[in-house]
């Protein structure tokens, strides 16, 4: 998606949006795209990584392309990777007021979302929402029971509840059509146990473009977060 496209009504519905799930999901790669997405559409934009555990997909891997897309970037240091109490960064108070911003946090797991916690005041004070990233392809989460006890369990964590479903089924570079259309048969079952929305479910875009038509939109992505190995 570039500039000449409608920004998807999910995505601009709200100021500010944490992404949270269990660690995984591509929590990461979905932040990225969102905020790659409106800068591109000509939104001023912020995405902090706050990942506190994961080593392999860092958002601020792609620094260069935030900074010619403008994008205000805040990142956890690389310390915290390894802290017994980890901390997040100071600017990150700064860009939950920032009203002029549209912000998206990346948050990892448990351990980011404790962290997080302490924010839920500024955030519950916020045109804020909770978005939850949903891969059915993760044993932890793939069945409408395991869901619905991670999102309670984050709900519980952060004090704030949880808006929308976003379903993020893949396999990295073996996924297909059928990954992403189980993922939305969870998704709805999850909603539908939960009461929570599916707001959209993401697709590589030449995948994208081969799949039928689902009640919810779908939300073209390109892979920007690669393992290791892989670059």
């Amino acid at each position: 998606m570039d500039g000449r496209d409608a920004l998807p009504a999910w995505l601009t519905a709200r100021r500010l949006t944490a992404l949270v799930g269990h660690s995984g999901t591509g929590k990461t790669e979905v932040a990225v795209n969102m905020a790659l997405t409106l800068a591109r559409g000509g939104v001023k934009t912020a995405l902090a990584d706050l990942d506190v555990v994961n080593p392999y997909f860092r958002s601020r891997e792609r620094q260069d392309l935030f900074r010619e897309l403008g994008i205000r970037f805040v990142s956890s240091a690389q310390a915290m990777v390894d802290a017994d109490v980890p901390s997040l960064p100071a600017e990150l108070n700064a860009l939950l007021q920032d009203g002029s911003l549209r912000s998206i946090l990346d948050i990892g797991g448990d351990s980011g979302a404790r962290v997080l916690g302490r924010y839920r005041r500024q955030i519950a004070g916020q045109d804020s929402q909770m978005l939850f990233v949903l891969n059915a392809r993760r044993p932890q989460v793939s069945t409408p029971e395991a869901a619905e006890w991670n999102v309670r369990r984050i709900e519980d964590i952060m004090g704030l509840p949880v808006a929308g479903i976003i379903n993020n089924t893949h396999l990295c570079g073996e996924t297909t059509a059928e990954d992403i259309l189980l993922g939305a048969s969870l998704a709805e079952e999850v909603s539908r146990k939960t009461g929570i929305p599916v707001v959209c479910h993401t697709a590589e875009r030449s995948l994208a473009e081969r799949l039928p038509a689902l009640a919810e939109p779908v939300f073209p992505i390109e892979i920007y977060m690669k393992k290791p190995w892989e670059k």
